[in-house]
């Protein structure tokens, strides 16, 4: 999922690092997406998830990032005043798995992803958001419908919560192996 987010970044303006490490105090961990753009000021965060054994754990894992990562970033990359514009999402591989995941969990995946898909949208668009609040949101990604076909490539919780919305694979393992037949893995 790293790699299909990394290639929709327009990277003549915007920079990339896949699973970058960031250490604030006692809290270490690793982003496994980051782009930004230095011209903006504006950095996007993305933690995938293929599955939540723990779902605890997954949050408090991304809380920890959504509060110190901006700030680690910003003074090792030099942007002064820090961002104006930070967008965290997670992003669930569109699986029954996790589907299944997040209408059983929906109350505690809208406390900790409260906002729309807007400022997701404007990264995945080219067209990064120049300043506003830090948002942070829940999407279902499909990697293999990033092509530009006719299937969306991504939904927001509000979809995803809908009892109609299919999933597109039984789990990790069956998207990893669509993603190898295709040649994009």
């Amino acid at each position: 999922m790293g790699e299909v987010l990394a290639r929709r970044m327009p990277t003549e303006r915007v920079q990339v690092a896949i699973d970058e490490p960031f250490q604030h105090y006692q809290f270490a961990g690793r982003a496994d997406v980051l782009a930004w753009d230095p011209g903006r000021r504006a950095l996007l965060h993305v933690e995938n998830r293929t599955r939540f054994p723990n779902v605890q754990e997954a949050m408090g894992s991304y809380n920890v990032k959504r509060r110190y990562l901006p700030g680690v970033l910003a003074d090792r990359w030099g942007v002064r005043g820090g961002f104006r514009s930070v967008t965290h999402v997670l992003a669930g591989i569109w699986s029954a798995e996790v589907l299944h995941v997040a209408r059983l969990r929906s109350a505690t995946l809208r406390a900790v992803c409260p906002d729309g898909i807007d400022g997701f949208e404007a990264w995945w668009s080219g067209s990064p958001p120049g300043h506003g609040d830090p948002t942070s949101t829940f999407i279902l990604l499909d990697p293999m419908a990033v092509g530009g076909g006719r299937r969306r490539p991504f939904v927001g919780l509000d979809e995803a919560l809908d009892p109609s919305l299919p999933a597109r694979y039984r789990g990790y393992a069956d998207a990893a192996e669509a993603l190898r037949r295709s040649g994009l893995a």
